[in-house]
């Protein structure tokens, strides 16, 4: 405690670390845990020197994966994590919830499912979300994957994968069978697997609302895809329109018809997971939106998944809030970032770079992120 008995002042932590120890992804979580420290007011602290100093304060946490509600009651770091003030990302109640599994419904009212699954959920998103089915075992992804077979080709997606890295499109029953073969059964049966019709000629769009501390801002934007080291499509980058304000307050902006739709469903998948799964808490909510053309050749829209955690264009996100914070007159910020593999790349006016060195799944990799000129 401070003299006189007040409160110590709160610390800026990033913490816990992102899951799978990749370089980049710890610089990116602690460049931007520095950025919302700035944001705040409050000392970035790292967690050595947090531990160090005796726990001098609850801490705002940068998360680098989303919190699952649980885990409070065994982490003292956690115990402080109540509400959007708290954290930047996401908490929910159940490890499942936090992924793309909750996007589609089961197969049939027999199917495996963790417990805790939510029909209701998909029932309200049903007209927001592609075609597909979420399967927790061998034999359910058989039928689901048959089923939607005699539409046109599947795309089948781990839940816990990111960017894009290890979907898989299947044709005909054949590669349906190889591809569930080489599927890790425990694994399933904990996680899940997504099911889901496959579009042609897909833009994805980036929903989002993003609150720290007093600020909040809302955003809609174009994802791109670029080659790793090894010529796999993965995320390359965002390019948002963010306003101040909620969701609501995007809507009343200047969008066009795709970007409307886009906000729109991003908002049916959001207001129907905070119904339906009691205990979700999320200061950073991203809905990643595609826009393409289905078997029969028409265009279709639908919520791919969520991102309640710090995401690939959350260093945007701070960047835009930075300026909402220093010119109280600006309403719209346009802000980008950007992820390339290979040789250095040149920078556009106003990018900060945030990593820059190896990774071990892609290779030599540039990260940076900025806010476009007015």
């Amino acid at each position: 405690m401070r003299a006189g008995g007040g409160k110590p002042p709160r610390v800026v932590l990033a913490y816990p670390p992102r899951g799978g120890g990749a370089a980049h992804e710890a610089v990116s979580q602690e460049a931007l845990a520095c950025k919302i420290a700035g944001l705040l007011g409050y000392e970035y602290m790292t967690e050595d020197e947090f531990v160090r100093r005796g726990h001098v304060a609850s801490p705002y946490l940068v998360p680098g994966d989303t919190l699952i509600g649980p885990r409070r009651l065994v982490d003292p770091r956690l115990s402080g994590v109540h509400g959007e003030q708290d954290f930047f990302g996401g908490m929910a109640p159940h490890a499942f919830v936090a992924t793309k599994a909750i996007t589609h419904p089961l197969i049939d009212p027999r199917a495996h499912r963790p417990a805790g699954w939510s029909a209701d959920f998909c029932q309200r998103v049903r007209g927001a979300v592609l075609r597909g089915v979420t399967v927790f075992s061998l034999d359910d992804a058989r039928r689901a994957g048959r089923l939607l077979l005699d539409q046109g080709r599947v795309r089948a997606k781990p839940v816990l994968g990111t960017g894009g890295r290890g979907q898989c499109v299947v044709s005909d029953g054949a590669a349906l069978d190889a591809f569930i073969h080489e599927q890790d059964e425990p694994g399933l049966a904990e996680c899940g697997l997504v099911l889901e019709e496959h579009l042609e000629e897909v833009q994805t769009y980036s929903v989002g609302r993003v609150r720290v501390g007093e600020l909040v801002c809302a955003y809609v934007g174009t994802q791109s895809l670029t080659a790793d080291s090894q010529g796999q499509p993965v995320y390359g980058g965002s390019e948002l329109r963010l306003v101040r304000g909620g969701f609501e307050t995007l809507l009343a902006s200047a969008l066009s018809d795709d970007e409307r739709m886009a906000v729109r469903l991003a908002l049916t998948y959001d207001r129907a997971a905070l119904h339906c799964y009691p205990g979700l808490v999320a200061s950073r909510r991203n809905y990643d939106v595609a826009r393409g053309i289905d078997a029969a050749g028409t265009v279709r829209f639908g919520v791919l998944e969520q991102s309640w955690r710090a995401g690939g264009a959350s260093m945007a996100e701070a960047c835009a809030l930075e300026v909402f914070q220093q010119q109280p007159e600006i309403r719209c910020v346009h802000a980008f970032t950007c992820e390339r593999y290979g040789d250095a790349h040149l920078l556009p006016p106003g990018a900060r770079v945030v990593y820059q060195g190896e990774d071990a799944q892609g290779g030599t990799m540039t990260k940076y992120a900025g806010v476009s000129p007015p």
